[in-house]
């Protein structure tokens, strides 16, 4: 580990094998700085305010000009393995996670989880006396284990964080979030109609971790991680800031792309003579759509565009906090974002994304119909490939690519009392993976050798933290490697050598690029026939460090490993028995009622009083299903992308002990529906969808429908009847799951 001086916390502490690893034994090193980490999620390389967008960040902004603005920041092209690499100090393949956290493959390199030998940078700085706190999106456990039984090892609290408030999937609605409290799955604390949204709620928890940890321990450093659902799909955000960046976009993503380009060049951010690369595939110039379909397109853009605004004001509010407390000049602050803009909401975008991972295609008539519901709770709106290709200017590609639109990123810092430069640029090479050891450099903490008994595997990052007062210091040298769903790529002393690969075909048949960073930023001029000596260097240096880091063996079977994940935690298991007074299941561990028949019977007790409210609801107002009382009467809603199949029963249910069930016949690609009351048919119903590769990111509840409702009525909407239990019966599948189009939806919710 190198030391670089200057540092007001630099003591030089090491924690060895046999200190006690709970922080009550430890007292942290004299001086050392708060850590904030702000993590935001599909923010592109040019969409903070610093980096040339017109999108209101002034609080970024703000910690940019009291500090330093880095422009050769990179991740790892994906959310679960960035911030694996942040967390760890390690290459992403190299703890588990190389791809996500929704499955697991069986190789060293590619399991979901984050190896216990390789511990967390909460974990490492809680043995040096941190407390650590954790808010947001976590996704670095896998999705089958993030329910009430855990197990809770791969869970914040078991990697090193004191307290959680967030979430553990890719993905959430930002008016109904999938909540978790340290280990316990909780409703939110409101709803859209009573003002909730949860960046607000992420910022109040902060504050309230921090306002508690102050009052008992204001000598005790601390580490937060703030991890936002912006910008990730849905994007939401409330409607008057939505529309007040309409006539900011209604130039388009070819004008945007050019006035962002040179606000940079200005700036500093890309050298000057910096080229902007053709448009990305399949994106076509902004005057070749309609007049509808662009502003179709500007109000999808203004919903993301408001969603990161409206972060950066909650954001302000943390930062206020701290000065409010004294001790923001004690606080080292990053903000960052975990790989670039997302290509997820494909040519067009979407209003409700749920419906056409369905197989419901949403015509445009019926995008443009809902335009000014774009932002609000029953929607799952993503933004067209246009506007993705703009917010990653003036980089090629998107998120999951590993040309530059999917792994160079924004990355500012402020540390008032321990870097002394103000509203510099540092242009210098680093990696995700690099981030642990510079916070542990400026520290001057060694990385421990054993965490609670396991040995650690080495740090791979390299410390930065030279740059923090030299803005001439060298870049990392040794080079980092890159790939994600075989898409690949190496740098290497300026050099970039980079390969777009299209699934299902041969890796030997992919195309490597070659670019010299240092003179060509945007990967504009490719030197691979000019220099065919470097590019072998290059590839051979990519395929030592493949197998060196656990990256092989490259695996593109995108959609089969969604798929055998799925099958695999199922087994062969058919029946679900719910009993009143269960917990929130999330999804991933619901029953898999996707591609099949199925019966869901409830057996409840009707005595006075109304009889109605949920019985059984999973999902949320854009997709899912509910089996419910309403005026007496047993209804089942299924709802796929905004389109609901309602079965009611003929008359009201009897008094006394009362079963009801829903017999779900999949028809392939339908589903009809007959609704039974005490064995007795009693409604019945068809629709022409079915769930397919998805039902909800949302989960199942007993009793109540959270704050998002699947059908028509209104959340909570609370049994006032006695259930005793649901039951879930599966049928043999009658198709088999399709794996691209899981892959496609999951890859959405990533």
């Amino acid at each position: 580990m190198s030391n670089t001086g200057g540092y007001r916390g630099k003591v030089g502490l090491t924690i060895g094998e046999s200190e006690p690893w709970w922080p009550e034994a430890v007292k942290a090193p004299d001086g050392a700085p708060n850590i904030l980490l702000v993590l935001y999620d599909d923010v592109g390389f040019s969409d903070f305010g610093c980096y040339g967008s017109p999108i209101r960040t002034p609080t970024i902004d703000r910690i940019a000009a009291e500090g330093l603005t880095y422009t050769g920041f990179h991740t790892t092209a994906m959310c679960s393995t960035t911030r694996a690499a942040l967390l760890t100090g390690r290459n992403h393949h190299s703890v588990g996670v190389g791809s996500l956290a929704n499955f697991d493959s069986g190789f060293p390199g590619y399991r979901g989880k984050i190896a216990k030998e390789a511990g967390t940078i909460a974990e490492m700085l809680r043995e040096s006396g941190y407390r650590n706190y954790m808010l947001g999106k976590w996704h670095v456990t896998p999705l089958t284990e993030t329910g009430a039984t855990g197990p809770f090892d791969g869970w914040p609290l078991g990697r090193g964080f004191d307290r959680f408030y967030g979430f553990m999937d890719a993905e959430t609605d930002q008016y109904a979030p999938e909540l978790v409290r340290d280990n316990s799955h909780i409703d939110p604390p409101g709803t859209f109609e009573t003002g909730y949204h949860l960046t607000a709620d992420l910022v109040d928890q902060a504050i309230g971790f921090l306002a508690g940890h102050i009052a008992e321990r204001p000598d005790t450093p601390w580490f937060t991680m703030l991890s936002f659902g912006a910008c990730h799909a849905p994007h939401q955000a409330p409607f008057d800031l939505v529309r007040s960046y309409d006539a900011l976009f209604e130039g388009g993503w070819d004008k945007e792309r050019a006035e962002r380009l040179a606000r940079q060049i200005e700036r500093g951010i890309v050298p000057e003579g910096t080229e902007l690369p053709p448009r990305n595939d399949m994106v076509r110039p902004w005057e070749a759509h309609s007049d509808d379909e662009r502003r179709f397109f500007t109000r999808l853009q203004s919903a993301y565009a408001a969603m990161l605004d409206h972060s950066d004001q909650h954001l302000a509010r943390l930062i206020g906090f701290l000065e409010t407390a004294g001790v923001r000049d004690d606080t080292l602050v990053i903000v960052m974002s975990d790989n670039g803009a997302s290509q997820e909401g494909g040519p067009m975008g979407f209003v409700n994304a749920m419906g056409p991972y369905n197989g419901r295609k949403e015509v445009f008539a019926e995008k443009l119909a809902r335009i000014d519901d774009i932002g609000g709770p029953d929607t799952h709106s993503n933004f067209p490939w246009g506007w993705a290709m703009a917010a990653n200017t003036p980089c090629k590609r998107y998120k999951q690519n590993t040309h530059g639109g999917g792994i160079r990123d924004p990355f500012v810092i402020s540390w008032p009392n321990g870097i002394a430069a103000r509203g510099e640029l540092r242009h210098q090479f680093a990696h995700a993976c690099d981030l642990a050891p510079t916070l542990l450099d400026v520290l001057g903490i060694e990385a421990p050798s054993s965490i609670r008994g396991v040995e650690q595997m080495p740090v791979e990052g390299v410390s930065f933290a030279a740059s923090l007062t030299d803005a001439d210091a060298p870049s990392k040298s040794g080079g980092q490697h890159f790939e994600m769903f075989g898409h690949r790529g190496i740098w290497l002393d300026g050099w970039k050598a980079v390969a777009f690969h299209p699934p299902g075909t041969p890796f030997d048949e992919d195309q490597w690029e070659l670019y010299h960073l240092d003179e060509d930023f945007s990967e504009c001029r490719d030197l691979a026939a000019e220099q065919p000596e470097r590019l072998k260097s290059l590839l051979d240096e990519w395929w030592c460090k493949a197998e060196q880091y656990h990256v092989l063996p490259l695996d593109d079977r995108f959609a089969p490993r969604f798929a055998e994940n799925a099958e695999r935690h199922e087994g062969n298991r058919t029946r679900f028995v719910f009993h009143k007074g269960m917990g929130h299941l999330p999804t991933e561990v619901c029953p898999d009622v996707r591609g099949r028949s199925y019966d869901i019977t409830a057996e409840i007790a009707v005595g006075e009083g109304p009889a109605e409210g949920i019985m059984l609801a999973h999902g949320d107002m854009t997709s899912g299903y509910a089996l419910y009382l309403q005026d007496g009467h047993a209804v089942h809603v299924a709802n796929i992308g905004g389109e609901k199949c309602e079965v009611r029963s003929a008359g009201p249910v009897p008094a006394g002990d009362v079963s009801i069930t829903l017999k779900a016949r999949f028809t392939d690609p339908g589903t009809s529906y007959e609704l039974l009351v005490n064995g007795e048919a009693s409604g019945s119903g068809a629709m022409p969808h079915s769930f397919g590769p998805f039902v909800s990111w949302s989960g199942l509840d007993l009793e109540h429908d959270r704050s998002s409702p699947v059908g028509n009525y209104a959340a909570p909407f609370s049994f006032t009847q006695i259930l005793k239990k649901v039951t879930v019966d599966l049928h043999p599948r009658g198709k088999a799951l399709d794996g691209e189009a899981i892959g496609n939806a999951e890859m959405a919710r990533q």
